[in-house]
Parts: structure tokens; sequence; C-alpha cells
């Protein structure tokens, strides 16, 4: 036992080496750690600013956003000790109301690189004492302060680690924004945008995902604006609104960029570091170099995705209605089929085509746009939103065209030309393009970034999977037979798809309400009210049961309630969203704002009273 004794004294010493202290309050508790147990003079060491927040309580990073400060350090070292900089991990945004802030919740861990002096002879442990300020905000914002030190043993023979925190320290620094060689960076004004291009290295076929741009500076980026990555030419672009009060003058951008998936693939660094001069215009890039290996693959994506598209919400009920016009039409014969078959393949073909000749001509022209480019304008929301709204009130019974929207033109279809399946094609389309589906997105890729002719090709071949379950049930109609008898659930599947085409509608509208505001919404909402009115106008007057006369003045009726709402919803569309509210307006959970002046300050100054 006596033997053992000395190893029981050491590792006693061992267990109270490192000595701090913590502080606590409601929100947060704050101390200071070490990556070390031991130091030894000449050799730098890490230290952290550790915070444990209460949830949803928040601190800020270097650049707060629209409100708040970092935290900040002073210390009191002993002689020859040097300390860097506080090392600010990557933050999260963080959305309270209208504001967006940059910053972090529970646990969070500030690196502090400490060099203590190679000829150090002020005994075996030194003390590290801190003033450490900090903003930590939830609904409301409380500034805290404390007094923190900490202690550690000093052994000219080496350091030794503090296993209990290597792992912490690992990850924090994890988190630290790095240099990168290999990606290369450019940043130039679009008008009001921030563009930031980043060109991957050639061995990288990975997709970093999201990307978010953190600025160093205040007042660079509109902060409350959705930042936009897309895949353009082999690069990656991120595209953010610029604040209304940058300096004019600004030369050169400075800030982070964080990687949803990480800039070398999955669990590698996920920040980066820029500094770049802000220019007029990106630099020119080569087109993504032509590979027929990479085109086949991506055609079958491409008609994968439009296989798979067919089980969207947007789509589906489309899908569902024809497949029942198909039984309706069972008696036909198999040619006949097969040419309704092909009429509607045409029209999906054909539609697909003219949105990827629009979308190539407009990227021609120098705009940055993709699958759904047209969602961008809110008159193209507006439109699309009261053709899907009526025809789910179609589906629901409210009125009847043919036998349904998709009907369009079902007289004629039982005639030779076969209109009716032709704009049931172009019906699918229209209907399809707020939705995506597994594999568009890499074939959409590739596509953009390749000549038009393999665009067009990947188009087309999207159109073809859309449209092949329908062009397969009309070569072998035979395969109808799994499906049930005509009858009741027959309009009972068609009334439960009315309500994927109302949820489709209220995506739309959230759309418009991020394009513009609460203002554009409303008037949406106006437009669909008529819209509705204008249906059951039709349903209830203009159907062909009812005399010619009321007939036609139904209809005429129907058209001006349904081409109003149009004109009703386009009214909005000039509004842009006003996520703050503005100086001199009175918001609720802000209090009453007022004007500023500095003659009011001095006034409320004078009086005594507190000002912020």
């Amino acid at each position: 036992m006596k033997k053992f004794f000395p190893l029981l004294i050491l590792i006693a010493m061992a267990m109270f080496t490192v000595q701090a202290q913590s502080v606590k309050s409601d929100q947060s508790e704050v101390s200071l750690i070490s990556e070390v147990e031991t130091i030894q003079p000449g050799t730098p060491f890490w230290v952290g600013l550790y915070f444990k927040l209460a949830p949803h309580w928040h601190i800020y990073w270097r650049n707060a956003g629209d409100a708040g400060f970092p935290p900040q350090i002073e210390w009191q070292l002993p002689e020859g000790f040097q300390a860097g900089d506080l090392e600010f991990p990557f933050p999260e945004r963080i959305q309270y109301e209208d504001f967006i802030n940059f910053g972090y919740e529970g646990e969070i861990l500030f690196p502090i690189r400490i060099t203590p002096p190679a000829d150090w002879q002020g005994g075996n442990e030194v003390t590290l004492n801190a003033d450490v300020n900090w903003l930590i905000c939830k609904e409301v914002c409380i500034p805290e302060a404390a007094k923190l030190s900490l202690s550690l043993p000093v052994d000219a023979a080496g350091s030794r680690p503090n296993l209990e925190r290597v792992s912490d320290f690992a990850d924090a620094r994890g988190r630290l924004p790095k240099e990168s060689p290999e990606w290369q960076f450019a940043a130039a004004r679009q008008d009001s945008l921030l563009v930031i291009r980043a060109t991957p290295p050639q061995w990288y076929q990975e997709n970093p995902g999201k990307i978010l741009f953190f600025p160093y500076p205040d007042f660079l980026i509109h902060n409350q604006a959705e930042q936009l990555t897309r895949q353009k030419d082999g690069h990656f672009e991120v595209t953010v609104p610029l604040s209304r009060e940058l300096d004019e003058d600004i030369e050169r951008i400075e800030g982070i960029l964080v990687s949803e998936n990480g800039w070398r693939g999955e669990n590698s660094e996920r920040s980066l570091s820029i500094n770049l001069p802000f220019g007029e215009a990106l630099p020119e890039t080569a087109t993504a170099p032509f590979s027929f290996a990479e085109l086949w693959r991506n055609l079958l994506f491409a008609f994968l995705g439009g296989m798979i598209l067919n089980l969207m919400p947007c789509v589906l009920p489309v899908l569902s209605i024809k497949i029942l016009s198909f039984v309706e039409h069972a008696r036909e014969s198999r040619r006949r089929s097969i040419q309704h078959g092909l009429m509607f393949t045409v029209g999906v073909l054909l539609s697909f085509l003219a949105l990827a000749g629009a979308l190539i001509l407009l990227r021609a022209g120098g705009e940055q746009i993709g699958w759904g480019f047209q969602l961008q304008s809110p008159a193209f929301v507006v439109g699309l939103s009261v053709f899907i709204f009526l025809f789910g009130l179609n589906l629901f019974g409210v009125f009847e065209v043919g036998t349904s929207i998709m009907g369009v033109g079902q007289k004629t279809a039982s005639q030779a030309n076969f209109t009716g399946s032709f704009v049931s094609g172009v019906t699918a389309t229209v209907v399809a393009t707020p939705c995506t589906a597994p594999f568009m997105g890499a074939a959409l890729g590739f596509a953009l970034s390749q000549p038009p002719a393999a665009a067009l090709a990947i188009f087309a071949f999207l159109g073809l999977g859309m449209a092949a379950p329908y062009l397969f049930l009309s070569a072998f109609p035979a395969m109808l037979k799994f499906i049930p008898k005509p009858g009741v659930w027959m309009e009972t599947l068609k009334q439960f798809m009315g309500f994927l085409l109302m949820a489709t509608v209220v995506w739309l509208a959230s759309v418009l309400g991020l394009q513009t505001g609460v203002t554009g919404l409303l008037w949406l909402m106006g437009g669909l009210l008529v819209a509705g009115m204008g249906g059951w106008v039709f349903g209830r007057w203009g159907d062909f049961t009812k005399p010619t006369l009321t007939r036609r003045l139904g209809q005429i009726a129907a058209a001006v309630l349904i081409l109003g709402s149009i004109w009703i919803g386009l009214q909005g569309t000039d509004a842009t969203a006003a996520p703050v509210a503005e100086s001199g307006q009175n918001t609720a959970g802000h209090g009453d704002w007022i004007p500023f002046s500095p003659e009011k300050v001095e006034e409320i100054v004078a009086s005594g009273k507190p000002l912020f």
C-alpha cells in the first residue's frame, strides 16, 4: 500500500490542477476553460470562453446582424503573457419578429490562443484573469458581465492535455473559418444584389448544399432577405440583396461563407473566410465541358424525375383524372386510345420544350434563372394560383367544363384532331411548374450548364417521363382492369384530389407573400374570392342544360368575374415585402415609434429620462 501512496497523491493533485470559476445567471453560465492541464513556458496553448445558455436565449457573432453586439473580453495577464483575438465560430441566422441576427444558442466555445513567455520565472502556477461583457437576448435583451479567472500549473517538462476538453476545442476550431487555396471566389454587384461565385476544385464531385454569406462589416447586406444558392456552369453562386445603407465606396467584400454540407464533402470544414475585390461584373467563365456519358446519365435522371413528378401534389390530380378519362373511354378501339395518348404526350413535350426555350433565351440574356424561374414573376404566380384554384373548384363539382378542366376540348377530342388530349398535356405541364421531384435537380443543373441542344434534350426527356404513364395506359388499356369499374368512387377521388390542388394554391400564396408582402397576399385572396364566384356563376347558369340566353349570360358573367379576379390579384404585384417597419409607424410588439431628431434626444436627456 505504501508504494502506491505517492501515486495516489499524484492522481489527487492532477484532479485539482486546473482551477476555474464560472459565473451563473438565470440566462447563462460562463467560464474560462483550458485545453491543457499544465502549460510549458514558451509553448502557446488554447483557452476558451465557454457559454452555456438557457433554452431559446442567444448571444451574438462578431457582426450581430440587425441588433446586438458580440462578447468582449479584456485580459489581465501575468507579465510576458500574450492573448490572441477572440475567435468566432461560424454563427446561425436567428430570427426574432422582423429582425435577423447572427449568433449562437445552446453551448458555444470561443477559442483564444495564449502565448506564455519562454523565460517565465514567476512560479509554478499562473492565473489568467478576464473581464467579459456580452448581450444575451430572447424576447428581451440583457447586458451581462463577469470577472473570470483560470489557474494553471507550470511544467517546464511540457504541457499536458486536458482530456475532458480536447474534443470541445477540436469541435470549436472546426467551426472557425478557414482559408481554402482550392476553391476560387469572386464577388460583384449586379444592380441591388451581391453575387458571390464559388468555383470548386476539379476533384470536387459533391454539392455544398445551401451556402450562406455572413459579412464582417455592418450595413453590407439586407439581413432579412433570403439568400439564394444556385449552380451555374460548374460554379455555385450566392445571391443576396445589398443593404440600402451600403457605403458606395466599398471596394472589398469580407466575411465567411458557410456550406450546409461541407466544402470538401461530408464532415469537412463548413466555413471559409473570403476577402474579395468588389467589382461591377463577375469574370467570364467557360462553359462546362460536354460529355456524352454525362448526357446519357442525366437523360435517364430527367426521365425518372419526370415519372416521379406525376406523384407530386400539384400533378397527382392531373394523373388521377386522366386515368379516369381512360376508364370512361375504355370502350374505344386500341388504335384510337393510342392516338389520344400520343396527342397528350405531344402536348406535354411541346410545353416542356417551350419552357426550355424560354429559359435558354433568358439565360442567354444574362438572367440568373433555373427550373421554376417563372415563379419569380408575381404576375405569373397570380395567374397560376387562379388557374389551379379554378381547377380545384372543378374537381369539387362547383362547375363542369366537359367532364373536367382536364377535359377542355373533350367534345372535339372525340373527333379526329384530338385537341382535348393535346390541351390536357399542356395543362398537365402548367400545373407541374410549381413542383420538383427526385432526380430532377441533378438533371436540370446539368442541362443549364450545357449547350442549348443538350438542354432541350434534357427537358424533352423530362416531358417524356411525365407522359410515360399515360402513354403506357393508352397503349395497353388492358391494364385498366386493375382499376375498379366506374362508379361513385370516381367522384370521391376527384373531390379528394381537389384538396391537393388547394394545398398547391396555399403554397403559391406563400411564394407571392415572400415577393410582395401582406399587401400582395391580400389582393390575391380577393382575386381568388372573385374567381370562386365566377366558377359558381358558371356552374349555376353557364352549363349546357340551361336555356341558350341564360347560358350565354352566365358564361359572359363568369368570364368577366374570372378575368376580373386576375386583374384584382395583379394589383398587389407591384408591392414589395417590407419586413422592417419604417420609422414613424406604430408596430405591435415594438412600442410607439417616433421620427428621430437630435433635438428630441437632447430634450429627453435634459429631462432626466433614460434613453437608448
